[in-house]
């Protein structure tokens, strides 16, 4: 769900205003993972300035503790979230620096790191950051990567455009996750 229209997401999708959700709307779900805008809290602000972007994150979490289903919030480091796991495209073998944070409304694990630790330059400073010009890792911050590099470092196997790509979180962070939070969901039922 989405207040832009996301013609590329390759999975259910509805266009909407979530903080205009009625909770018992978003009680009809089993979890809710929340990613609010993180422009506010980016390491980027200081080119337009603090509180020129939305900041919904407290506002997103008050909203999903009202439904009171478990949930997950993502966004950027920096971003008031509450003891959040840290996520990062190294933990999970991944070509890509992707630090995230996400608040859980359950306990979570990290994953352990590789061994070898995956490491290397993204060759940003010397133009775009891509493979072909000798990077062992993507940035996809901003637009300054090619897209079909930053959809392979970032395991996204569907035709998301750089934009997108650049808004993006790689899909094995909310897999990893997801099995964690479906474990929650699946033992409060059985406990029912």
């Amino acid at each position: 769900m989405d207040i832009e229209p996301r013609p590329s997401y390759p999975f259910e999708f509805r266009q909407a205003d979530v903080m205009t959700l009625d909770p018992a709307f978003l009680a009809s779900f089993d979890a809710i993972h929340a990613s609010p805008p993180c422009q506010e809290h980016s390491a980027t602000v200081h080119i337009h300035g603090p509180g020129r972007h939305l900041d919904l994150i407290e506002p997103t979490r008050a909203l999903l503790v009202r439904s009171g289903k478990p949930y997950i919030i993502e966004n950027v480091v920096g971003a008031p979230l509450i003891d959040p796991v840290v996520l990062d495209g190294p933990m999970f073998g991944l070509r890509v620096y992707r630090r995230r944070l996400f608040e859980c409304s359950f306990f979570a694990l990290t994953p352990q790191r590789p061994t070898p630790r995956v490491r290397g330059s993204t060759n940003a400073g010397r133009g775009y950051s891509s493979f072909a010009a000798g990077a062992k890792m993507i940035c996809v911050a901003g637009n300054n990567f090619r897209r079909a590099d930053g959809a392979a470092a970032m395991g996204i196997d569907w035709p998301a455009t750089r934009a997108e790509i650049a808004q993006a979180i790689p899909p094995a962070y909310t897999e990893f996750l997801g099995r964690q939070l479906l474990a929650q969901v699946t033992a409060a039922r059985a406990a029912a």
